[in-house]
């Protein structure tokens, strides 16, 4: 078998069948990604591999620092060409890592270059990836229309302008909608220090005052109805570890106005603003008929030196042990009992979580709605060959894997959309060895319409798209 070939993954007829005919064919939906508006709506082009690549990669970041390679050809100043050289020697001993595969597949697809990255061919891969990136076709926009993408959706904060995603309407990538998504967390996450700052911005974005909890409130649902307005149809959290229980009104009141006043907040007062205001949020995530992401599980910045130096998301969190099943059994539980359950996907960066929160799933359904809450895509230490496969495994042993809304990429990057390969050859791979050990019949009519939904028409129908 010639390296990473096409039948790169699928070990069998049916697999090959299934990929080939179905799902190498469907558009993808990247519904929950960190591209920059700004950077789609100037259709941006990049000076060299190093900056398409390596620019605020910190999966790739990770992997240089673990080989050994210092900062500077990392994060620091060094010569393009030489964060380039790291990275392809770090790469090519990364046996089993994701990052082998995820950047053969992007030289493949986006440069026409078969032969594995080595530190011997770094400097000829460099240039001729450089040529290709010179290329007038090589931007942004001609990016994401070029690997068949449909929607994006990106994440932004309350209070943006959204002045970018109106240039991008404006001026759009051909065939795909650009949509923002919102994502709370500076208001939600109460005992962070840039809270009582973010009250302030808040009230200018939303042109209200913010002087209570009610107001704090209020100003979301202002920012998230503009949202909408704009064709947002996502909300998005990241709780690292989820709130224990829900507050009453007059108790987040108190605690908001405890930390505005400087006072220092328990772990319980925290969590009863935080339990209340998101399942306050639920309520009008539900009336806008939108679906409502929840993260958990992340630490993050784990090296005070290294967040002292560089700040945060440049590769220093990890995944936490914390509770989750109780905690987001009591979180759902009210919102369904309050009327407010919005459809809902759940995603763990633990994979002890994995079976808790998949089953339950199975306890906040709803008729007409197909998996209204759902485990969703294996999410960034686990979106691996083994991690995809498991919570693919998982989500068919406990709920409907027929009606999962699929990959996405949570990604900076415009070279990125050979992950949607990648997954879809895990899932195809997976269905076709359950055929071929006779777990399943051979039905290629149905096999290829479960296909289909999961890499691209279950995400289209769920979200609203």
């Amino acid at each position: 078998m010639s390296f990473m070939d096409a039948d790169f993954m699928l070990k069998n007829a049916v697999a090959r069948e299934l990929y080939h005919e179905t799902a190498a064919k469907m558009p993808i939906i990247d519904y929950h990604c960190h591209l920059s508006p700004a950077e789609i709506a100037a259709d941006k082009r990049f000076s060299s591999i190093t900056e398409a690549w390596l620019g605020g990669d910190h999966y790739k970041w990770r992997l240089m620092r673990l080989a050994g390679i210092e900062e500077e050809k990392i994060t620091g100043d060094a010569p393009e060409r030489d964060k380039f050289r790291a990275y392809a020697a770090a790469l090519e001993t990364a046996v089993g890592n994701p990052l082998y595969h995820w950047s053969h597949l992007e030289m493949q697809r986006f440069f026409n270059i078969s032969e594995p990255l080595t530190a011997a061919n770094a400097d000829r891969l460099f240039d001729a990836m450089n040529e290709r990136i010179a290329q007038p076709d090589f931007s942004a926009k001609k990016l994401i229309a070029r690997s068949n993408v449909r929607v994006i959706c990106t994440t932004d904060d309350p209070a943006d302008s959204l002045a970018y995603h109106r240039a991008v309407a404006a001026d759009p990538v051909p065939g795909c909608r650009v949509l923002p998504t919102f994502r709370p967390d500076k208001a939600v996450l109460i005992e962070k220090p840039e809270f009582a700052g973010y009250m302030q911005t808040l009230s200018a974005a939303a042109g209200r005052p913010v002087d209570s909890a009610d107001a704090c409130l209020a100003a979301l649902t202002d920012r998230a109805e503009f949202f909408a307005g704009l064709g947002g149809k996502l909300s998005d959290h990241d709780f690292g570890r989820l709130p224990g229980r829900v507050g009453t009104d007059a108790e987040a009141a108190a605690v908001w106005e405890k930390r505005m006043n400087g006072g220092e907040l328990t772990e319980d007062e925290a969590d009863a603003y935080k339990g209340w205001l998101i399942v306050r949020l639920a309520a009008v995530f539900a009336r806008l008929d939108w679906t409502m992401q929840l993260h958990v599980g992340s630490m993050r910045n784990n090296s005070t030196r290294m967040f002292r130096t560089l700040g945060r998301d440049t590769g220093f969190d990890t995944m936490s042990d914390f509770e989750t099943a109780g905690r987001l059994s009591r979180l759902l539980d009210r919102m369904d009992a309050d009327g407010v359950l919005p459809r809902t996907v759940l995603y763990s960066l633990n994979d002890k979580d994995y079976l808790p929160m998949i089953a339950l799933c199975g306890c906040f359904t709803a008729p007409g709605v197909r998996a209204k809450t759902q485990f969703g895509s294996a999410w960034w230490f686990l979106d691996h060959r083994d991690g995809m496969e498991r919570q693919l495994r998982e989500t068919a042993s406990l709920n409907l894997l027929s009606a999962f809304v699929g990959m996405l990429t949570d990604s900076r990057s415009f070279l990125s959309y050979p992950r949607h390969e990648y997954f879809r050859r895990i899932l195809c791979n997976l269905l076709g060895t359950w055929v071929e050990d006779g777990e399943y019949p051979r039905n290629m009519e149905t096999l290829s319409a479960i296909v289909e939904g999961v890499c691209y028409t279950n995400a289209r129908d769920y979200f609203g798209f």
